[in-house]
């Protein structure tokens, strides 16, 4: 691979083969290889010739920097759209949120209640002497156990309770 060398302004270059020195008569500095600085690029931009467009391109070009009415009507109705979409998205945030809140509000109460009910069951089933009971049923007011033979057993169609319209066959 040789190295090009160029000349720009008042450079000179020196050297052959793939290593060229670039001699910058006012400054005094050497580059090495094929890295040679150009001092002034903005003359070559300017050189450049320009492209010749073909007339299709430049109308195509033209017609796309300006838009049409329809198309201004269009993207407005998009944005509107979008906004309204917008809107309703954040109300059902908003009432999502205040579900949740709700809802955790009703569980504390129904915990707090729960708590409540299972504490004055405590304290109604502490307060009862089942032995007590049993004695005065027994003593004063002259029940038995049921012997065998007097526990009818049939099917109902209520699981709640029983209630006894007639006299039960024996």
């Amino acid at each position: 691979m040789a190295a090009t060398a160029r000349t720009v302004n008042r450079n000179r270059t020196v050297g052959t083969g793939s290593r060229t020195r670039m001699a910058n008569a006012g400054n005094g500095y050497y580059v090495q290889g094929n890295a040679v600085r150009r001092l002034d690029v903005t003359q070559e931009i300017v050189r450049e010739p320009q492209k010749k467009i073909s007339n299709t391109a430049r109308k195509n070009r033209e017609r796309a920097k300006h838009m049409s009415a329809g198309y201004v009507v269009f993207l407005c109705m998009a944005l509107m759209a979008t906004g309204i979409i917008l809107v309703y998205y954040i109300g059902l945030q908003s009432d999502i949120t205040n579900s949740v809140k709700n809802i955790s509000t009703l569980e504390k109460q129904l915990n707090d209640l729960k708590l409540a009910n299972d504490e004055e069951y405590s304290r109604i089933t502490s307060g009862v002497d089942l032995e007590e009971i049993k004695k005065i049923a027994i003593q004063e007011l002259g029940m038995q156990y049921a012997e065998e033979g007097q526990i009818i057993s049939f099917a109902s169609e209520n699981h709640d309770y029983v209630k006894q319209m007639a006299d039960i066959p024996q």
